[in-house]
């Protein structure tokens, strides 16, 4: 690394924050340890006992990152980084979101935080659709646009982005562990690359999520043809039966599609005496039950054709597979008939059950089940709410308890109902299935709300208990190809990156890269790896801040040459101006609002002294190093 940029006197100027020195600040805790018992999952799988599907009073607060954070953003309200209209006025109206949202604050007699200011709206969404900074003229426009109905344009304009789609193929692809390898599979460049450019087409084609679902369930083929067949080839288990691979296909199903992790443990034994606490459904699942779910995979074969010289991958159907209890090895216990027949037949475990028809492929009927079941839609809507609000209406996402969803029908004390708000999570997934699984309209939808709009910032006393109410927005850290791209984009200098073999000759974006391991190398690359982007396989994309992300942006290689003022670099572009234009042009580039009043004036005070570069070049730095760079809030 090198020395510290001679600029410190900065510092104190802009209230540059050092990530590395925030106490309390990680989003992600531990979860605590496994089951003692259980040999097969580790701590990254076994995360239940950290939950907050259990009794009152478990569960995390975002709430001191907030705090901290908000507390070391400049005063809001000072013009002009408010909007010059009334914020208020196109969202007062609200939706069905609102509804749901504003009824509970009422109930519970909590006020709302005021709504966010045009320039802290502008930068939310464009990350929170596109994960990219909006430019420095788009901020400057938008704040001086009067329009009452500006902030629904914008989000109509950005979900029709390539860079929208860039985004979501990344969401999906971590949630579907789309990597080169794992400890169980070998997936290949080619089998990789294919199931991204898979994601990345259906979402520029907004195919309606359902069929998306069902084609990576049922789809078979070669994975270096077909990248929908490489959802199955993820539940590749080796060193065991075959059963062991239909018992990982069907875990991938219910965690990824359903939000029921808790499948996994119910594959090893029955959930009494080990899910009592976490989950009503779980306690009362049988193993027995279970193994009728990895039956739909039973006629599911992963083949090499012609071994080594071979190495894709071919999913096919033979006809006569079925799911034989007759293990006594590998990697769950021993498989056996405790009274009628040696093996079970495909029966779905949720929802209202039900089988493969006469004559169906057992997964294109476990597709058609799967996303008939309303707990599809459920599951959907909250793995995306959580994307834009932080918290999930029902935490962790993948973690649901079927037994205590239904607010007709609450659980015994003292079990509670799961989700924080019940009655705008089925909303959101009734609208989403007449809308037609659209996930655009789903993400309109939230982002559209006064509830998504609310100011970070919140006057009077806060309670970590208003999280689950959304009475305020909640802080987020941006994610490793967030930080990245933002550099990229206020730069103006791009990563050049490229994947031999890849669609796509040249990258500029961490965001429009396949995969979380190996790509790219060099200073991009460490700079993502130092903001704990995981590896999609048993290491967890992350949210803590380290002293490595803080010296990766005061004297990281791929920051430090993009604060020059040299040819090609945005400084460099407006560095002719005038010292006043020069630092609005600054900020609005990369904090993506105004100065205050007391920003300008220091900053043009300290561009007058001396080098007139040198002091350009630290204040660049500087705004990489401040907090509202770093954070989404």
């Amino acid at each position: 690394m090198m020395a510290l940029r001679h600029g410190r006197r900065w510092l104190l100027a802009t209230g540059i924050f050092l990530v590395a020195a925030c106490p309390g600040a990680s989003a992600d805790d531990e979860y605590g340890t496994p089951h003692p018992e259980c040999t097969y999952f580790g701590p990254q799988r076994e995360r239940f006992l950290r939950s907050e599907l259990g009794l009152p009073g478990e569960g995390r607060s975002l709430s001191a990152l907030t705090e901290q954070v908000v507390g070391a953003l400049p005063p809001s309200g000072v013009r002009p980084t408010r909007s010059r209209t009334d914020p208020n006025r196109d969202t007062r109206q609200g939706n069905y979101i609102d509804q749901y949202i504003f009824a509970a604050l009422r109930r519970w007699g909590v006020a709302p935080a005021d709504p966010a200011g045009d320039a802290e709206f502008l930068r939310r969404v464009s990350l929170d659709l596109a994960g990219r900074l909006p430019n420095g003229q788009t901020v400057a426009e938008f704040v001086a646009d009067p329009s009452p109905d500006k902030r629904a344009r914008v989000i109509d304009q950005i979900l029709q982005t390539p860079e929208w789609a860039d985004r979501w193929a990344m969401f999906f692809g971590e949630l579907y562990r789309n990597t080169i390898t794992t400890a169980q599979l070998n997936r290949l460049q080619p089998a990789r690359d294919q199931y991204h450019y898979y994601l990345l087409d259906s979402l520029r084609a907004n195919k309606p999520y359902h069929q998306m679902a069902r084609e990576l369930i049922s789809a078979g083929g070669s994975t270096w043809e077909t990248g929908q067949a490489n959802f199955s080839l993820s539940g590749r288990t080796t060193g065991g039966p075959p059963q062991d691979t239909y018992d990982t296909q069907a875990v991938d199903v219910s965690s990824m599609l359903l939000g029921i992790s808790h499948l996994d443990c119910i594959l090893c034994h029955d959930g009494a005496g080990h899910l009592d606490t976490l989950s009503m459904w779980g306690a009362a699942a049988k193993r027995a039950d279970a193994w009728g779910m990895a039956a739909f995979f039973a006629r599911t074969n992963l083949t090499q054709p012609g071994g080594g010289g071979r190495p894709w991958m071919v999913v096919d159907e033979p006809p006569n597979g079925r799911y034989d209890l007759n293990t006594n090895s590998g990697n769950r216990p021993v498989r056996r008939a405790v009274a009628g027949p040696s093996f079970v037949a495909p029966q779905y475990l949720f929802g209202r059950g039900g089988g493969p028809e006469p004559g169906e492929n057992w997964r294109a009927a476990l597709a058609r089940l799967v996303t008939g079941d309303f707990q599809f839609a459920r599951a959907t809507v909250n793995y995306i709410w959580r994307e834009f609000l932080v918290v999930g209406l029902v935490e962790p996402p993948d973690q649901f308890d079927p037994l205590r969803l239904d607010p007709a029908n609450p659980p015994p004390a003292p079990w509670t109902l799961q989700p924080s708000n019940p009655y705008l999570l089925d909303a959101l997934a009734r609208r989403f299935i007449l809308n037609n699984y659209d996930l655009q309209a789903l993400m309109r939808d939230i982002a559209n709300s006064r509830a998504y709009q609310l100011s970070s910032r919140y006057n009077g006393s806060w309670n970590p208990e208003w999280e689950k109410l959304y009475a305020r927005k909640l802080v987020r850290r941006l994610r490793a190809e967030e930080i990245h791209d933002a550099v990229v984009t206020s730069s103006l200098v791009g990563g050049g990156y490229s994947i031999p073999g890849f669609r796509q000759p040249r990258i500029d974006f961490a965001m429009q890269l396949p995969d979380v391991v190996g790509v790219p190398g060099g200073a991009g690359g460490q700079l993502l790896d130092s903001f704990l982007r995981g590896n999609r396989q048993d290491d967890d994309r992350r949210s803590d801040l380290t002293i490595q992300q803080a010296l990766s942006l005061m004297n990281g290689p791929f920051v430090d040459p993009r604060t020059r003022n040299q040819n090609g670099t945005f400084l460099f572009r407006v560095f002719p101006l005038p010292n006043d234009q020069l630092v609005d042009e600054l900020y609005l580039n990369i904090l993506s609002r105004y100065p205050t009043r007391a920003e300008r004036e220091v900053a043009i005070r300290e561009l007058a002294a001396g080098n007139r570069t040198a002091q350009a070049e630290d204040l660049v730095w500087s705004l990489y190093n401040k907090v509202d760079f770093l954070f989404n809030y």
